[in-house]
């Protein structure tokens, strides 16, 4: 049982309230839930859209098939009524034009200028939708009284006790058993992952889709005992992150791919230094400023090699939001561990899709740190960095044991941190620094995988991909289709073992990839000699979807 409701209109009608309370009262109501949001770049008016999906068991994608459609605007019918199934209904203010049997006009707007608070017409909406569901309203106070103070709750529960009065059931659903879960965005997780994962320090500049990391820590420092530093730009978050750090804080830096083109030069800083550091990129559509409130999946290849010269860094994508608390947290103990970058990839899609998932297993994070005390090092002759086995050096921090100056600097140094010409000292500190690129195998986790053993098609994707690509194979497996999927977290170094078992015995390779050029494919290739015999991509700024890849796997390669 699943059920599709789209909320569309201009930008500052309040769908992003409706939609919000919405998807909490169905979450209540014990149903899983998934929503997505497709906005423009700017402030009023354009068009702009949230899909809510729920059921009685997990969702892990978005589906275009529409049951409900509510639109505030006409746009909502030029751009949505397609997607409406036969039997489905749109339900909008008497002054949407729209000749079809299946619109339910309500007079929203005149509904609440009666209440007395014209803002609250949304409401009056919602209180239909969950009238259409066959859902009681309970539980409609208790949730306007926590957002809103008295006087405005009132506004919206009468508004919304009015829409619930204007419509008749349409459809009967089963009863939600969801318990012990919680609603929650990419972003979200990542933010609270930094958080259990010991975060002290974040820097950054407003860039969209990054910036709710940011203010969702910012409503957190207090609580959490950390710092949120809004820069003046992305060059200076970065720097201040990498700073907070050689001061033995744990940091975290975050942008967009503009932002973090300013940043490349500072990832070196933070390699040559050995200064530990987590950059977080949440990918939009580029070049340049491009389709700043999409997604897409194109700075792979970049964030590889960002930074001139060569330094070791890992790149891990998360998947959905459950992944990206966990990771989060481990990207902060492995950059502790290896001192060294490690780049979290996000995208637009998933940083602000909402997701029912498991409530969080605090007992599965350790903060693990790694600096050393006084009896660890020798006082008298202590190398930051001196040359060891497995190419980690022991890390004081400035002012920790007294007597001893710890020195960092960009240029090539000695195991001292004086600066040095030599060509052996450049060898040897450059084969010390990239020695832990081999330690970052013992911590390499395989790609998920969803379908049969030894598949004839195989399809390989990363990061928000996993669960189009999750729902995509259970509908090729119903066609009967020999069919699996591998979808990647941890990206560089990379991790091969399922690589080279599923493919081997695979007629089609094929990529499945928000990008233009298939840039996984190309690494894999590079890494493996694996080869991708075919592509599904999209770059347009919307997310590939179940119904859509498996449409175009039987199109295009099958």
């Amino acid at each position: 049982m699943k059920y599709n409701i789209l909320i569309g209109g201009s930008a500052g009608q309040g769908m992003d309230t409706v939609s919000s309370l919405l998807e909490k009262l169905l979450q209540r109501k014990g149903y899983y839930v998934f929503s997505n949001k497709d906005y423009m770049s700017r402030v009023r008016g354009g068009h702009n859209f949230i899909q809510i999906r729920f059921g009685d068991e997990p969702i892990y994608s978005y589906d275009n098939e529409l049951d409900i459609i509510m639109g505030f605007d006409q746009n909502s019918v030029d751009f949505h009524l397609k997607n409406l199934k036969e039997n489905g209904v749109f339900l909008c203010d008497e002054k949407i034009k729209l000749e079809d049997d299946r619109k339910i006009e309500i007079p929203m707007l005149k509904i609440a200028k009666e209440i007395g608070e014209s803002r609250v017409f949304g409401t009056v909406g919602m209180g239909a939708i969950l009238k259409l569901l066959s859902l009681d309203n309970s539980k409609c106070d208790e949730l306007f009284n926590e957002t809103w103070n008295e006087k405005i709750a009132k506004f919206n529960t009468e508004a919304f006790e009015k829409g619930y009065e204007y419509v008749d059931s349409k459809y009967e659903i089963k009863e939600g058993n969801a318990k012990n879960k919680i609603l929650i965005n990419g972003n979200q997780s990542i933010a609270l992952g930094a958080i259990a994962g010991g975060l002290s320090f974040y820097g950054a500049y407003p860039m969209t889709p990054s910036t709710s990391i940011m203010t969702y820590l910012s409503t957190k420092q207090n609580e959490a005992g950390l710092v949120v530093e809004q820069a003046e730009d992305e060059i200076a978050a970065i720097n201040m992150a990498i700073g907070a750090s050689f001061t033995g804080v744990r940091a975290m830096t975050g942008t967009s791919g503009g932002g973090f083109s300013l940043m490349t030069e500072a990832l070196g800083l933070a390699g040559i230094t050995e200064t530990p550091l987590v950059a977080i990129n949440v990918q939009r559509p580029g070049p340049a400023t491009g389709l700043p409130t999409r997604t897409e999946q194109s700075d792979l290849s970049f964030i590889l090699t960002a930074s001139h010269g060569e330094i070791p860094r890992m790149v891990l994508s998360v998947k959905n939001p459950e992944d990206a608390f966990y990771q989060t947290a481990r990207a902060l103990n492995i950059a502790d561990k290896y001192q060294m970058l490690v780049i979290i990839l996000n995208d637009q899609f998933l940083a602000d899709a909402n997701q029912t998932i498991d409530e969080f297993d605090f007992d599965k994070i350790t903060i693990k740190r790694h600096i050393a005390s006084e009896k660890d090092i020798d006082k008298d002759n202590y190398k930051r960095y001196e040359l060891t086995e497995n190419g980690i050096s022991k890390r004081i921090i400035p002012g920790q044991i007294e007597g001893i100056t710890v020195l960092a600097d960009s240029d090539e140094h000695d195991e001292y941190g004086h600066i040095t010409e030599e060509s052996d000292v450049r060898i040897s500190q450059m084969q010390k620094r990239m020695k832990r690129m081999e330690l970052l195998e013992s911590e390499l986790i395989e790609p998920d995988y969803y379908g049969k053993d030894n598949p004839d098609t195989l399809l390989i994707g990363w990061g928000s991909m996993q669960g189009g690509l999750r729902e995509a194979i259970e509908l090729l497996e119903k066609d009967g289709e020999s069919i699996g999927a591998l979808v990647l977290g941890d990206i560089y170094p990379l991790p091969t073992k399922k690589l080279k078992e599923y493919s081997k015995n695979a007629k089609n390779i094929v990529n499945v990839e928000q990008n233009y050029t298939g840039q996984l494919a190309r690494f894999i290739r590079s890494e493996t000699g694996i080869h991708c015999n075919k592509s599904i991509l999209k770059y347009d700024g919307r997310q590939l979807y179940a119904k859509e890849i498996a449409q175009r796997i039987k199109e295009e390669v099958l």
